[in-house]
């Protein structure tokens, strides 16, 4: 157990601070400022077209992250040779590739929470579909002082402490960010305490836990191919997997009864539109707990099986 959490927890350290990792949650929290203004001009409701771009954006940052941090838990450590002061110690390469996956998680549920709470905020704000309207400035002023005070911190910490500013303002980020939550929850748009009308829904949370489930299941899909093949090729194999995810039910699933083919793809391909609530936002329908529970258990099994088959690709391979 202490080799896995050593393991997990070097490359949870490594990923946050690769450069792609930083840009690409920095790009997604630009996003999501954004996203108010540019969805004021539907033809329908506007504020549910901003929670169904916000959990898009939510939805491909945690892809990417997974992705491009998967792709180089295992594979670059073969081509660079550094897994062979690895598995040259009396460690098995099933506790490696668990490992490694966990690391991975880690560090995309970090992601996935700064993210989360970005769109919270942004749902918090709302669209101003009038002139009448006003900002929010609770949500402008706990979404800058979160991102002043990281970087303050970061700053003071990397040049005094040698600490690396990314790695370190995104962990800022998400402990200050949750502060800055925790006040909007409590207060209104004029600065009152008044949780009633704190004008964030607990549909949001839910759509978000869907969606990180997802994630870990593409995130498992990338370390099994990356103990196997290189960069390129996980990548390539991964979005590719997450599109036909995608369109599962309409690809596979209305043939499955009457093709073989179709049925055992459909069983093979995760389909990532049970992690996907849009429609029931746009319904304004309820996600129940027992859909939740179901969802959770169909990640465990998945993840569970394409863990096992990386074992099994990367029992055999060659490192030397």
């Amino acid at each position: 157990m202490k080799k896995l959490l050593t393991i997990a927890a070097n490359t949870f350290t490594e990923i946050l601070r690769q450069p792609v990792y930083c840009i690409i949650v920095v790009a997604a929290l630009l996003l999501f400022a954004f996203i108010p203004p540019l969805t004021m001009y539907s033809l329908e409701d506007d504020n549910k077209f901003l929670r169904e771009i916000a959990l898009s954006t939510l939805f491909l940052t945690s892809l990417f992250v997974s992705i491009f941090a998967s792709a180089g838990a295992v594979a670059e450590e073969i081509d660079n040779k550094t897994i062979l002061t690895v598995v040259t110690k009396p460690l098995s390469r099933p506790i490696f590739i668990i490992a490694k996956f966990l690391g991975v998680a880690a560090a995309v549920a970090l992601a996935h929470y700064l993210c989360t709470i970005a769109l919270l905020m942004a749902v918090r704000h709302g669209v101003m579909e009038s002139a009448s309207d006003t900002h929010d400035w609770t949500v402008i002023a706990s979404a800058g002082g979160t991102l002043l005070l990281s970087v303050l911190v970061a700053s003071f910490l990397g040049y005094f402490y040698d600490w690396k500013f990314s790695s370190t303002a995104i962990v800022l980020a998400a402990g200050f960010g949750t502060l800055a939550i925790v006040f909007l929850f409590f207060f209104d748009r004029n600065w009152r305490f008044y949780p009633a009308h704190n004008a964030m829904h607990l549909m949001d949370v839910y759509a978000s836990f869907l969606l990180f489930l997802g994630a870990m299941i593409i995130t498992a899909l990338a370390v099994a191919l990356s103990s196997r093949f290189n960069v390129v090729v996980t990548l390539a194999g991964c979005i590719g997997i997450f599109m036909l995810g995608l369109v599962s039910d309409y690809t596979f699933g209305r043939f499955a009864d009457s093709n073989f083919w179709a049925k055992i793809a459909y069983y093979i391909v995760p389909n990532l539109q049970v992690f996907w609530v849009s429609d029931a936002i746009y319904e304004g329908s309820a996600i129940p707990a027992r859909y939740i529970l179901i969802s959770g258990f169909y990640t465990i099994c998945y993840i569970t099986g394409v863990l096992s088959l990386a074992v099994a690709l990367f029992q055999r391979r060659q490192v030397g």
